[in-house]
């Protein structure tokens, strides 16, 4: 027997698997569903959703513009933390999903829903972020997968489904791969890319040029932080979207952000994922390079040995846990010191830094070098390496021993 719900809120994007979805899920519990698209910065992929959501059965059509939300209250945070999943995966899938699932719930209440429902499957990550999101803000709302309900089993079922019911889709030539965009990053998983050993096309990026095809001169630009949220490039003050998506394009000329690995899923398989992540390549580059000169050693090493914890934390899901909050915390307290600019070069493919400065940066020029004191006393290196070499002095003379 199918759960008793009345009103449904899909988290919707009018492709083939939502659309059949939305059907679905009226065919199915005879329920109302509320259709709610998050703009997260996928462009044109937006056009048309109403005429889509109407004509599949939605009762009403719902896009908020989360773009701002998104990269001030988590996309700044999470690179304030430093956060890097298994060193190399900037995490621009992980962190849209608490967002969009964190909308939903709201939605649900105004529109006075009882159930929430996503089309992630059983397989991915998905299903457990947006549902530990459900758990943490909603969780009297009951939850529906359809991956994890029905007995269609792929593109060929979806397909036939939508024809038998004339659901209003745009079926084309299969792409080799699926993609999720947003304004961190696309990323680009399944089909061809299956196979580890098989180099993507480049004509599946959207962000980014070829390193190969990018200009022949380098260009440097500048990033402002304070406070560690990113303010200017430039010289221009930006607001956090705008900002980001400034970076995208300039990075994007340069082919700075595309990143190929297999990662470790958190329901246990490893998977195969590209991704183009320019502006947040950029991004990352730009903290270590103020951070280097703002933050004290001992916080910079405790918050680094944090990191991947924190990645770990948003990858699996977990943004509004209290773990989550608590590091977060830390971290912007931390932050609290990283203020300056990062002067950057890109070119083929590459970010480097070229130059730092920050107001009250530790950095002191007289300490560091060779030609002058600067108020340090060398002499007094030979107690610190004595004391410090105590127990190393102490185990090779037991090891040694008597003589």
């Amino acid at each position: 027997m199918a759960t008793s719900v009345r009103r449904i809120v899909l988290a919707y994007s009018g492709g083939l698997d939502t659309s059949v979805i939305l059907r679905w899920l009226v065919d199915r519990y005879q329920a109302e569903v509320v259709a709610f698209c998050a703009d997260l910065g996928q462009g044109e992929e937006l056009d048309g959703l109403d005429a889509r959501a109407r004509g599949t059965g939605a009762v009403k059509r719902v896009v908020d513009d989360l773009r701002e939300e998104f990269v001030r209250d988590f996309v700044f945070p999470m690179f304030r933390a430093a956060a890097v999943y298994e060193g190399q995966y900037l995490l621009g899938t992980s962190i849209a999903r608490p967002l969009i699932a964190k909308r939903q719930v709201e939605i649900a209440r105004a529109e006075n829903a009882d159930a929430v429902a996503h089309g992630a499957t059983g397989k991915g990550n998905d299903q457990v972020r947006f549902e530990l999101t459900f758990a943490a803000l909603g969780p009297d709302l009951t939850v529906l997968a359809p991956w994890r309900e029905w007995d269609m089993k792929g593109r060929a079922d979806l397909i036939a489904y939508a024809e038998a019911r004339q659901i209003p889709i745009t079926v084309t030539a299969e792409k080799p791969y699926s993609s999720d965009r947003n304004l961190l990053h696309v990323s680009y998983e399944g089909g061809i890319l299956e196979d580890p050993w098989r180099a993507p096309n480049d004509d599946m990026f959207q962000l980014t040029v070829a390193p190969e095809a990018a200009p022949d001169q380098p260009e440097e630009i500048e990033v402002e932080l304070e406070a560690g949220v990113p303010v200017a490039v430039n010289g221009e003050r930006l607001a956090a979207a705008p900002l980001l998506d400034r970076l995208n394009r300039l990075a994007g000329r340069h082919g700075v952000g595309r990143v190929d690995l297999v990662e470790n899923r958190y329901v246990g398989m490893k998977s195969r994922g590209v991704y183009e992540t320019p502006g947040g390549t950029v991004l990352r580059q730009a903290f270590q390079a103020v951070e280097s000169l703002t933050l004290d050693r001992e916080v910079l090493h405790l918050r680094d040995s944090l990191a991947p914890r924190y990645a770990e934390l948003v990858y699996n899901g977990y943004w509004f846990a209290p773990e989550r909050e608590m590091l977060q915390a830390a971290i912007d307290e931390a932050a609290r010191a990283v203020t300056g600019t990062a002067r950057l070069r890109l070119y083929k493919g590459g970010v480097r830094t070229v130059g730092r400065k920050a107001p009250r940066s530790l950095y002191d020029p007289r300490l560091a070098s060779f030609d002058e004191a600067g108020g340090y006393r060398q002499a007094d290196a030979a107690g610190f390496i004595r004391l410090n070499g105590l127990r190393l002095r102490i185990r090779a003379l037991v090891e040694r021993g008597p003589r």
